[in-house]
């Protein structure tokens, strides 16, 4: 039997978005709307709303939201940072597809990287800053 060889996707574009210590990859192509994450569509993926609310509005505030496909991988962190990253991979890639969208974008903060992580627990106390319990007596 002959291997039945996979029919390859041409995307339009891709780009990658970052959030706490997530990473997405954001594929582009031609389509009708429809955003799958790992394999998965996004309401299977992101149960509460306002993940899902924040993965869109890069599309909601293009008006774009039917005319493309996205494919989107993302690795690492929760919930919430995934959706972050995801948000900047879509802002970059719809940026990539036409750069006269930048001032909007931008404007809306989309196209800038929250650089705000975990800070790591230091010794001595019982997290990043908080510490335990003082008594003078």
């Amino acid at each position: 039997m002959a291997a039945e060889k996979k029919a390859k996707t041409t995307y339009l574009t891709h780009a990658v978005g970052r959030r706490k210590s997530s990473i997405a990859r954001v594929y582009v192509k031609q389509g009708s709307g429809k955003i799958t994450i790992n394999k998965r569509e996004i309401s299977d993926y992101f149960p509460k709303a306002t993940s899902r609310y924040v993965v869109n509005q890069p599309l909601k505030l293009l008006s774009v939201s039917d005319q493309y496909d996205f494919n989107i991988n993302v690795v690492g962190g929760g919930f919430t940072g995934q959706a972050g990253a995801i948000r900047l991979g879509i802002a970059r890639a719809l940026l990539s597809l036409n750069e006269g969208t930048r001032g909007d974008l931008k404007k809306a903060g989309f196209l800038t990287r929250d650089a705000r992580k975990v800070e790591r627990k230091k010794y001595g106390l019982s997290g990043a800053r908080k510490s335990y319990q003082f008594s003078k007596r």
